[in-house]
């Protein structure tokens, strides 16, 4: 690490730490205590919009939630501002799951929508109901004490904000480094790629959205005991717009982000609130439109926010280090991750049975039935237009048949959900690669190997999840060092090129731990020596007894490595046999070979 770098880790923190005994007003101290409270509030918001892509305009009124408990308990009832706190989290959290089990299964413009009338819903039980004294609110709240000591001063509840902020950001930094964390980060990827890996979607979209929730009722409470009167106003849908901004203006994607949004949107409102009237000589709420072009200007020149500034800034004295290293030995306990028993070969592992689906008239698969046996490589082809990736979809749960079964292991398996076949054994990859680029190329295989580890989200964010992450990050590291990925493990997975971001996507799917692998066109875009090494890997994995299905358009790398080829037309299926069979099929040279004569 270079000087400069040594010394903006000390500064920084030294900053933050030193700031309320500096010689300032008290003004711009109390304004310190306000960015940190938004910046709680913007930190759960870049878990939620930016991370997990869960637009939420209602955040405000979940701070308002926060403020109100404490406020009522306090003062009505005299308990103490400490139990507020857990009071507090516990009924903003009750809201959240409630709201969330039905707003969060909402998709494009309707989730954001709900979120805006939950928001409205609860601002106006604010300022209604009775006991919360209607829209004149609550007063005389107390300040907070700790061991005898007042914390009414903003100077001394500056240590209190800014440790929350400190907590929260620690808490989250090591939840997005864990299993749950890479769950989260592939929701933004929509639900057919995780819930291939074995994610539960809706229980991590639910997550996050009650996580944000009760990281803005923290904020609600830190706001009561500063403030010491609590009103409706501050929780509208305003406040709860401000916020978003506050996280995209810092950068949506990044937790950093979210406390420097919320120090430049705070000190730049107030700023604008102290020169307008001097500089235009009128009074009125002028600030608020001038602070709209100013994000708008943030907005076209710096998409993705003001943090990716200034990590530039910063890499240019402090080295880019990897920041995930896998176990350099086999970790303790890696035998309990030991491959699932393969079906003795020969076996019929996968059986269709006339299967068929319908899409309203159109039928995209009739009444399909085919076997893939243990230790097998079968070529499901066909002309464009054929079937094939909804086949594939049927296999692996993204779709339901209209009639017929499918058995894997000799279950019926055409009821279940992706994420349950994937359990029982069944690993894919897409058609179009379906990867989270900003994630390192090993975090994208450890994600195949989601259901191979148990520890939860509290657990993670706690680091006490540590011997387990370093198995799963082992396991991918090994299963990258057999695909031939090994130099490339710490770099995005977006700078690759395709033809290694498809041999990622198998990794990926290899870390599943299948028993059978569907492969969708897995050779398209390799080169030839790219393609050479995928055959050898498929090889390979047919030799250890695992049964691989293939689409695949390249016929010269299928016929040499394909068991036996089935081909389909308009959804139905034409042949079946051997690749030298179907090479002299005169109804497959008809409608997939052209014509040609062999």
């Amino acid at each position: 690490m270079s000087f400069a770098g040594k010394a903006l880790r000390v500064l920084v923190p030294a900053w933050f730490i030193l700031f309320p005994l500096l010689p300032l007003p008290e003004y711009w101290v109390t304004v310190g205590n306000y960015i940190g409270m938004y910046a709680i509030v913007a930190l759960g918001l870049v878990l939620l919009t930016g991370v997990g892509a869960v637009t939420s305009f209602a955040q405000a009124a979940f701070v308002g939630l926060g403020a109100y408990t404490t406020a009522y308990l306090s003062t009505r009832w005299g308990v103490s501002p400490w139990l507020g706190l857990p009071a507090g989290l516990l009924l903003t959290g009750g809201v959240a799951v409630l709201a969330g089990s039905v707003t969060v299964r909402l998709s494009g413009y309707f989730l954001p929508l709900a979120t805006i009338a939950w928001g409205l819903a609860l601002y106006y039980l604010f300022g209604t109901l009775e006991f919360l004294g209607r829209y004149n609110g609550l007063t005389g709240i107390p300040a907070l004490s700790l061991a005898g000591a007042d914390l009414a001063a903003p100077r001394r509840m500056y240590g209190v904000v800014w440790l929350s902020v400190a907590l929260c950001l620690w808490l989250l930094l090591n939840l997005l480094d864990s299993r749950p964390g890479r769950a989260v980060r592939a929701l933004a990827s929509g639900r057919v790629m995780p819930e291939a890996m074995g994610i539960d979607t809706a229980r991590y979209r639910m997550l996050i959205f009650v996580a944000a929730a009760m990281m803005a009722g923290l904020s609600g409470w830190l706001y009561a005991h500063l403030q010491r009167t609590v009103s409706a106003s501050p929780f509208g849908l305003n406040m709860g717009i401000e916020y978003l901004f506050m996280a995209v203006v810092g950068g949506v994607s990044s937790l950093w982000g979210a406390v420097l949004g919320a120090a430049v949107i705070t000190g730049v409102k107030i700023q604008l609130q102290d020169w307008l009237p001097l500089l235009l000589g009128t009074e009125g709420n002028l600030e608020i439109v001038v602070l709209g072009a100013v994000i708008v200007a943030v907005m076209i020149h710096s998409r993705d926010g003001l943090w990716p500034w200034v990590a530039r800034q910063w890499a240019r004295v402090q080295p880019a280090q990897p920041s995930v290293v896998p176990p350099a030995q086999e970790p303790p306990g890696f035998q309990d991750m030991s491959r699932r028993p393969r079906p003795a070969r020969g076996q019929v592992v996968l059986e269709v049975g006339e299967a068929s689906k319908h899409f309203g008239g159109l039928v995209a698969v009739n009444r399909m039935s085919f076997q893939v046996k243990a230790g097998e490589v079968v070529g499901l082809i066909g002309p464009n237009g054929a079937g094939k990736s909804t086949m594939f979809n049927l296999i692996t749960g993204v779709l339901r048949p209209t009639s017929g079964e499918i058995r894997f292991g000799g279950e019926r398996i055409d009821t279940l959900g992706s994420r349950h076949i994937v359990a029982r054994g069944v690993g894919r990859s897409f058609q179009h690669v379906r990867l989270v680029p900003q994630l390192s190329v090993l975090e994208n295989v450890a994600m195949g190997a989601h259901l191979r580890g148990s520890s939860g989200a509290l657990r993670a964010a706690l680091r006490l999840d540590r011997r387990e992450e370093a198995r799963l990050l082992y396991l991918a590291s090994e299963t990258l060092r057999r695909v031939g990925l090994t130099d490339v493990m710490h770099l995005p997975a977006g700078s690759l090129s395709l033809g290694q971001q498809r041999t990622l996507e198998i990794a990926r799917a290899l870390c599943t731990d299948p028993t059978l692998l569907l492969l969708d066109e897995p050779a398209a875009g390799l080169r030839l020596k790219e393609k050479q090494a995928l055959a050898a890997l498929i090889a390979q994995l047919r030799k250890e007894g695992m049964s691989v299905l293939i689409v695949e358009h390249d016929m010269d790398f299928l016929m040499g490595l394909a068991d036996r080829l089935v081909v389909m037309e308009f959804g139905t299926l034409i042949a079946e046999g051997t690749p030298a069979q179907i090479q002299n099929n005169e109804v497959v040279l008809a409608a997939y070979l052209g014509g040609v004569a062999a």
